[in-house]
């Protein structure tokens, strides 16, 4: 057994059974050692930002981590953006990055970089394997580290000479699974006697709080309180649809996020930090909340969030006697005229196969999905998290091959889309079952609003060209046809619906260009 064949058995032994790959000359071996291991599925990335992404999409659904195999240096650095995403998720990712021999090190070969400075922004944990003796106990506190709290990112730099020397190092022990810290129950209590006396409150939740089970125990106690209920702006993973728990987003535009906590007197934080502006705008706060409102946090992100939920429902009386509001909206009816996106999410709302998984990367174009949406089949809501665009779509493949038996729709804004294009290739590769809508209004939407935001003036020509992308105009059916995805174009919202059903029935990846 040699150091890569140490990794593999470890990281198999320990329930981490998908690598996202794009590999090169330094990981050769670890290429060899995974293809000794049929238990192993390997997933080719043609950019590392769709392998990451694919991690992080992974992560999400499957609710534990998969491996990422990167070049060096720079193939680590083609993937931070989607490493700073999966952060920002609370995903867990063994992020596997080879390095030169450690004696070929000092000639300082055109690929020699620093990894370790590259990969400690975005990584918890961060360790290098010099030997292959060392790789067993490095790689189980990679596995133990990404497993900390929600998930973390464990960056592990495998020097060539470790993967192919060979070792006498045995199999250790499974990586043992992290365990919460129960709740603080004077939080609690003091929670609870601010839910009984205040009449202004909102509950803001994100991470796990966004499952249903938890939804549910929320919707209670709001319901018992007169509490309001609300998720952070942009999520993990949420379930929602028809007879689930309903909730609604802090507001991603300034103003409106502004106006939506005026009155506020009180957030309790539940899973999810204060809520403040994206960006700074001149003359706006930063902070949402007013300033006399008090910000009560109901535990760290060592506790225990379910039982959290649990005390705080059991404390306030709202228990299962108490009935949780649930989503019961009528599905609004398909419009005519030109596709618009809110055209766009009628049409979604009224063919969402049952238990379908939304990866959400529309940017501007999808602010009101959730309006016309709340009534669709009940299903995942997985969101840009960390704000560096271009994970939509390696984010649904990711999901894809964490639920295979689950229909997945990705909503792509077509700027964003062009950062990790090639993920398309990988949804024809796995034979992926992605419906993927491009939100084609050729041009970076969100930034002519965040031009306006700032007080700049009116766009000119060179604006202009930084900023819309119909010079040339793209063709994503062409795109999408070149990387093997069989694809159309819709102008209307009867062709769009059509399409979508079309999409929704058959297996396999489909995109649809949807004009807007």
């Amino acid at each position: 057994m040699n150091g890569a064949d140490l990794l593999c058995e470890t990281l198999l032994a320990n329930g981490i059974d998908t690598c996202f790959a794009n590999p090169g000359t330094s990981e050769m071996h670890f290429v060899a050692a995974l293809d000794r291991q049929p238990r192993m599925h390997c997933v080719l990335g043609m950019s590392e930002g769709v392998v990451t992404g694919a991690a992080d999409g992974y992560a999400r659904m499957a609710d534990k981590p998969a491996a990422t195999l990167l070049h060096l240096g720079p193939g680590l650095a083609n993937g931070i953006a989607n490493l700073h995403n999966a952060r920002r998720a609370g995903s867990p990712v063994v992020n596997i990055v080879g390095d030169h021999a450690t004696y070929h090190l000092p000639l300082d070969a055109p690929l020699t970089s620093d990894v370790a400075a590259l990969a400690r922004p975005m990584s918890h944990w961060l360790g290098r394997a010099e030997t292959a003796d060392s790789v067993g106990l490095r790689s189980t506190e990679a596995i133990v580290a990404s497993r900390q709290f929600s998930g973390q990112i464990a960056t592990l730099i495998l020097h060539a000479d470790a993967a192919w020397s060979d070792t006498t190092g045995e199999l250790g022990e499974p990586a043992s699974h992290w365990m919460p810290t129960s709740p603080d129950a004077d939080r609690i209590r003091a929670a609870a006697d601010v839910l009984r006396t205040r009449r202004n409150v909102t509950i803001l939740v994100s991470g796990h709080a966004l499952r249903e089970p938890q939804l549910n125990q929320l919707s209670r106690i709001a319901t018992q309180t007169g509490a309001r209920l609300m998720a952070q702006q942009s999520n993990a993973r949420m379930q929602r649809g028809q007879g689930r728990a309903d909730i609604e987003r802090v507001p991603y535009p300034i103003d409106q996020a502004l106006a939506a906590f005026a009155d506020t007197e009180c957030v309790i934080l539940i899973g999810a930090p204060e809520p403040v502006a994206f960006f700074a705008y001149p003359g706006k706060p930063g902070r949402i909340l007013p300033e006399t409102c008090q910000v009560m946090k109901l535990g760290e992100p060592d506790h225990d969030i379910v039982a959290m939920i649990n005390a705080l429902a059991q404390e306030t009386g709202a228990d299962s006697s108490c009935t949780p509001e649930r989503t019961s909206h009528a599905i609004p009816d398909l419009p005519t005229g030109p596709l618009t996106p809110d055209g766009i999410a009628i049409a979604v709302a009224r063919s969402l196969p049952e238990n379908a998984v939304i990866c959400d990367e529309s940017v501007s174009s999808g602010r009101n999905f959730f309006a016309h949406t709340h009534g669709a089949a009940p299903h995942d809501f997985l969101q840009l998290t960390g704000g560096a665009i271009g994970i939509g779509m390696p984010l649904a493949v990711g999901a894809a091959i964490a639920c295979p038996d689950r229909k997945v729709l990705s909503l792509q804004a077509d700027g964003s889309g062009m950062y990790t294009v090639q993920a398309l290739w990988t949804q024809a590769r796995e034979r992926l079952d992605v419906v993927t809508v491009i939100f084609a209004n050729q041009r970076y939407q969100i930034l002519h609003g965040e031009l306006q935001n700032v007080g700049a003036a009116a766009p000119g020509e060179n604006a202009r060209r930084m900023l819309d992308l119909d010079d040339p105009a793209l063709d994503w059916v062409s795109i999408a046809k070149g990387m093997g995805v069989a694809a159309a174009r819709a102008e209307t919202p009867a062709q769009f619906s059509d399409l979508l059903s079309t999409a929704f029935r058959n297996k396999g990846p489909f995109l649809i260009e949807a004009m807007i």
